[in-house]
């Protein structure tokens, strides 16, 4: 018999993936654009499992919205030179992922609970990614209002989703329970800050990262899942979540987040079918 010299195939990883953030955060946007364009570089190694988690950073805001340049000063103090500041890092980081951030079209933030609701449903549906893609695109490139009914819809057909079946919840009650619970489990955990990104129920990369963050990160977390030690009855569910993010010399001013308990998540956040965290100057 001849030995085969060829190297055994290597399974790739599988990795499940809650990317917690709002709408209206235009640090999530870099933040999925950059996890996706390092998912890319991974393909053959990782196989991952991409649950959107909601989390708002206004939850208290009027239905008509805010003018973004008054909420800013009233809430964070934030001087007009910085909100152009931070608006000329986005745009340069969006473009370097091919995402347009047109400041000159979003003048106002809107309460974004209803699109978490849509995004919830859309995770039964496994339209969830792309319904994210289109609310961020609405909001962000053509300031579109992300909270008014007749435009989620029409976001919502275009996510392939059914018009009627939207209506239907925007007009209910219907997924406002479970979107509350998920929000409230992640707070709970000492989530405060968005994007964050939690691998496998356990490790966390906090803020708008680089590709390059993403997949150091993500490579290494690959590795610990294909070997033997992560198996057991011990598993990562059981114990608390730490920090996956690899040290940079600026990382983009991602502050990591500690969870300290455990993360199992809530059944209502599990859909059977489915950088930067300064948020505040965009």
């Amino acid at each position: 018999m001849t030995e085969s010299n060829q190297t055994p195939q290597v399974k790739p990883a599988p990795l499940r993936i809650d990317f917690v953030s709002d709408v209206s955060c235009p640090w999530c946007a870099v933040g999925l654009l950059s996890l996706e364009h390092a998912l890319k570089r991974l393909e053959g190694e990782v196989s991952a499992d991409i649950h959107f988690q909601p989390f708002e950073l206004n939850p208290q805001m009027a239905e008509e919205g805010e003018d973004i340049a008054e909420h800013i000063r009233a809430k964070y103090g934030a001087t007009q030179e910085q909100l152009a500041e931070s608006q000329d890092h986005l745009r340069e980081r969006g473009a370097a992922l091919g995402f347009d951030f047109r400041m000159d079209r979003r003048r106002r933030i809107y309460n974004t609970f209803d699109a978490h609701r849509l995004l919830h449903w859309a995770g039964f549906e496994q339209r969830q990614q792309a319904l994210k893609h289109i609310l961020l695109r609405a909001y962000f490139t053509d300031g579109e209002n992300v909270g008014d009914h007749d435009t989620l819809v029409r976001l919502a057909v275009e996510a392939g989703l059914s018009a009627e079946r939207a209506r239907g919840i925007l007009g209910s009650d219907e997924y406002k329970a479970e979107v509350c619970a998920q929000e409230a489990f992640f707070i709970d955990k000492g989530i405060n800050a968005v994007p964050a990104v939690i691998i496998n129920e356990r490790h966390l990369i906090s803020g708008g990262q680089p590709v390059e963050v993403f997949e150091r990160a993500l490579r290494d977390l690959a590795a610990r899942a294909r070997s033997p030690s992560g198996a057991g009855c011990r598993s990562a569910r059981h114990r608390g979540v730490e920090s996956a993010q690899p040290t940079t010399p600026r990382a983009d001013r991602g502050e990591a987040v500690r969870v300290p308990r455990p993360t199992r998540l809530p059944a209502t956040s599990r859909p059977v079918k489915p950088s930067d965290t300064q948020s505040h100057l965009v």
